[in-house]
């Protein structure tokens, strides 16, 4: 039995990313109906809303759902405290110490995953104890490593490391990428450009439009001084590469980032000014899908895939 599967109860090692102002209950019930695990994005939650998408989320599926939680994020004590209240088994937490929390939530019979872009961190993760690991290469949107060590780099450096099972996560969106990820070592893999595309994720129409417009070279990592993101090329961007050229202090460039870009690009639709997190698997997303249409798209691909001969 595949390790994935077996430690979240899944049909398929297939975990949807929990990804700001896009995974919200309606996307994560969608993809653990269709076989695979459904994560909520507690990172643009209050947690008030936080209680709202996972009870929603109870009634729209009975298969196991998480959430995912991005350990630097404000109110971070509430929000562990509404999981554990609401009986949620699943965790995936992120940028931040994994010791801070995982005995805590283990304690609570929770299973508990982290994401990581190094072999030190992976590490770092099963020694504070948790149950699987996802290590994510630069290609990956949203947040991500520093090192811009790539998905096909990554994997097989954690593996050979690590005991516990491995989730890859980075530039996959196909069957293929799928099995190229496992064939390396993962035992699952996580995806999330490719649930933005669907009509499940909450984010605004306008921003689902332009990532099916992207193409190659599109997105660029920056802000590695603050946290380094992976950004579609917008206004937004332009006046960030453009504050560079000035050699800014770190505190200009928290000054220009301000405060709820993300919210505006990703969830309000400003194309301009917001910040627009996409990975760059973005430039062979050509359609929106349902989420569970990806699933099963995915999943037979991978399965009808043959290795071409030498």
């Amino acid at each position: 039995m595949n390790r994935i599967t077996a430690l979240f109860d899944i049909k398929y090692p297939l975990i949807q990313a929990g990804m700001v102002w896009n995974s919200g209950w309606k996307l994560a019930s969608a993809v653990s109906n269709a076989g695979g695990l459904g994560l909520l994005g507690a990172g643009s939650m209050y947690p008030d809303v936080l209680r709202e998408h996972i009870q929603k989320c109870k009634k729209a599926t009975d298969k196991p759902f998480g959430v995912n939680v991005p350990l630097l994020y404000p109110n971070i004590d509430k929000l562990m405290q509404i999981i554990i209240d609401e009986d949620v088994q699943i965790v995936f937490t992120s940028a931040g110490n994994p010791k801070t929390w995982t005995s805590h939530l283990k304690g609570h019979g929770i299973k508990v995953a982290h994401v990581v872009s190094s072999v030190k961190f992976a590490l770092k993760a099963q020694e504070a104890g948790v149950d699987a690991v996802v290590a994510e290469g630069f290609e990956a949107g949203g947040h991500n490593g520093r090192e811009e060590t790539t998905t096909f780099t990554l994997i097989p450096m954690v593996k050979e490391k690590l005991e516990i099972p491995l989730i890859a996560a980075g530039g996959i969106a196909t069957g293929k990428g799928m099995l190229a990820a496992m064939i390396l070592g993962a035992d699952g893999v996580q995806i999330g450009s490719r649930f933005v595309a669907t009509p499940e994720a909450s984010s605004h129409m306008a921003y689902k439009n332009l990532v099916l417009e992207a193409q190659e070279g599109a997105t660029e990592l920056t802000l590695k001084e603050l946290a380094p993101v992976r950004l579609l090329k917008n206004k937004f961007y332009e006046d960030v590469k453009e504050l560079y050229r000035k050699n800014p202090s770190k505190d200009e460039l928290v000054n220009l980032l301000g405060k709820r870009r993300a919210k505006k690009g990703m969830f309000e639709g400003d194309l301009e000014e917001g910040e627009l997190e996409i990975g760059q698997i973005a430039g062979i997303i050509k359609e929106i899908k349902p989420a569970a249409a990806i699933v099963e798209e995915i999943i037979a691909e991978y399965k009808n895939s043959v290795l071409p001969e030498l």
